[in-house]
C-alpha cells in the first residue's frame, strides 16, 4: 500500500487560476480527472454506479489531504456520458480533455473503450480502464492506456481452468459445455480463449451459441439450442440484461444440466441478480473479477458508498474507485500533473492493496495490462453472492452440481 498511503496521508491545498482555458495540468488548482461511462441508456444502472464510485474516491483522497507531492492539490471529477455508444464516448472523452482533464477513466464497454483509448493516445492523455475486457484495446500498442482488470483471453483461460478445478474438487465430471455469448469482440474473445483452454483441460465438447447485442429480449431460443448437445454445464458471457434472460430461460426449460457458469458475465455476481432472478439464480456460478469480500478496506468503502448513494457498490464501481487511486498514485509519484509525466508515473506504480480479489500488487506490463489480475469464482447462495473459489478468497463452500442434472 506504499503508493496509496502516500496519497491518502497528504496535506495542504493550493488554489489558483488556470491560464486561458481551465486545465488540470497547470501547477495550481484542482486536477481534473475525466470519467466516461454510460450514465444514460440501457447500461445507465452500472454506468451511474461507476461514476459514483469514482466520485467517492475523489472525495476520499481530497478529504485525506489531496496529492502530497503537489502541495495537497485537490482532485476534481468531470463526467461524460457515453450513452453506451462508441462514437458518443469518443466525443465525450475529447470534450473532457478540452475541458482540462489530465487523465481519463472508463468506460465499461469494450467498443466504447476502444474509441476512448484512441482519443487518449492521440491527445497523449493517460486512460486508466476500469472495466473493458477486450484484448484488442491494448493490442493496438497504445502507450497511454492502462487496464486493472484481467483481459478477455485471461478471463476465458482462467475461467476454463477454474471449471476444471471445480470438476476435480467435487468429483463431478464435466465433459460437455454449451457456451452462449454476446456477439462482438467482447464475447468472441472470451469464448475463443475458453475453448482453447477447455481442450487442454479435457473438456471434450464446447458448443458455441451466440446472440445479438441489441434487441435481445428472450433467450429461450438460444438456451433451447444450447440443450441440444446435452451439456453438463451451460456457460454464458455477456451483460446484465442478457445474463438474467439466460438464467430465467434455463429454469423455465428445466434443463438437465449440472449448473450454469458465467465467465466475464455482468449479471451473475451482481448483488441485484439473486433478487431479480429468484429461483432461476439459485446456485449460479460466476468466474469473474470481483471486489475482495475478505478485505476490511473494501467493506469500509462499500458501506460508505451504500450509505451515501443508497445502492450497493458493485465490482465495476469498485474498479472505478481504484482507477482514481491509480491516477492519484501516479500524480503523487511523478510529482506532476503534466499528462506526459503522469503517464510515465502510472506505468511504474505498485499498489499492493488491490480492491479486487487477486494476489499481488497492481503493476502494469509493457502493454499497460495489470499483470497480476485474474478471476475468482462466485456463487449465488441463499439470495446473496458468495466467493467460493479459490480457497484463499472463499467466503463459503462451493455447491456443485446445483441444477436438475445433479
Amino acid at each position: 500500500m506504499k503508493k496509496l498511503v502516500g496519497v491518502l496521508t497528504a496535506v495542504a491545498v493550493v488554489g489558483a487560476a488556470a491560464c486561458g482555458s481551465s486545465t488540470g495540468s497547470d501547477d495550481s488548482g484542482p486536477i481534473k480527472i475525466g470519467s466516461v461511462h454510460p450514465t444514460t441508456g440501457a447500461l445507465a444502472g452500472v454506468g451511474g454506479l461507476m461514476n459514483d464510485g469514482a466520485a467517492l474516491a475523489v472525495a476520499d483522497i481530497n478529504a485525506a489531504g489531496g496529492i502530497s507531492s503537489l502541495d495537497g492539490r485537490q482532485l476534481e471529477l468531470v463526467s461524460g456520458d457515453s450513452q453506451g455508444k462508441a462514437e458518443v464516448g469518443q466525443s465525450e472523452a475529447q470534450r473532457l480533455i478540452d475541458d482540462g482533464a489530465v487523465s481519463l477513466i472508463g468506460t465499461y464497454q469494450s467498443d466504447v473503450t476502444q474509441n476512448v483509448a484512441s482519443v487518449a493516445e492521440r491527445s497523449r492523455i493517460p486512460l486508466v480502464i476500469d472495466v473493458a475486457v477486450d484484448d484488442k484495446i491494448l493490442d493496438q500498442g497504445y502507450q497511454y492506456s492502462f487496464r486493472m482488470q484481467p483481459n478477455a483471453s485471461s478471463m476465458g483461460t482462467d475461467g476454463a481452468k477454474a471449471l476444471a478445478a471445480i470438476e476435480e474438487q467435487t468429483g463431478q465430471a464435466i465433459d460437455r459445455v454449451s457456451y452462449l455469448h454476446i456477439e462482438g469482440s467482447f464475447g468472441d474473445s472470451v469464448f475463443n480463449a475458453f475453448e482453447a483452454e477447455a481442450a487442454n483441460q479435457g473438456i471434450s465438447s464446447v458448443q458455441e451459441i451466440t446472440y445479438p447485442a441489441t434487441n435481445f429480449s428472450d433467450a429461450t431460443t438460444q438456451v433451447r439450442e444450447a440443450a441440444v448437445s446435452n451439456p453438463d454445464v451451460i456457460v454464458a458471457t455477456g451483460y446484465y440484461p442478457d445474463g438474467l434472460l439466460i438464467a430465467r430461460a434455463v429454469e423455465q426449460l428445466n434443463l438437465n444440466v449440472k449448473g450454469v457458469y458465467g465467465i466475464a458475465n455482468g449479471a451473475f455476481d451482481d448483488s441485484s441478480f439473486p433478487g431479480d432472478a429468484g429461483a432461476a439464480g439459485d446456485g449460479v456460478l460466476s468466474a469473474n473479477y470481483h471486489f475482495d469480500a475478505t478485505s476490511d478496506r473494501v467493506t469500509d468503502i462499500r458501506t460508505r458508498f451504500e450509505a451515501q448513494y443508497g445502492r450497493p457498490m458493485e465490482t465495476a464501481a469498485m474498479l472505478s474507485y481504484q482507477a482514481v487511486e491509480v491516477i492519484a498514485a501516479g500524480l503523487n509519484d511523478g510529482a506532476s500533473s503534466d499528462p506526459e509525466d503522469l503517464r510515465e508515473a502510472i506505468s511504474g506504480v505498485s499498489i499492493d492493496d488491490p480492491l479486487l480479489a487477486f494476489s499481488g500488487p497492481i503493476e502494469f506490463d509493457e502493454t499497460g495490462q495489470n499483470k497480476n489480475a485474474t478471476v475468482i469464482v462466485m456463487q449465488v447462495r441463499d439470495g446473496a453472492i458468495a466467493q467460493v473459489f479459490p480457497e484463499e478468497f472463499a467466503t463459503d463452500a462451493i455447491e456443485f452440481p446445483v441444477g436438475s442434472g445433479q
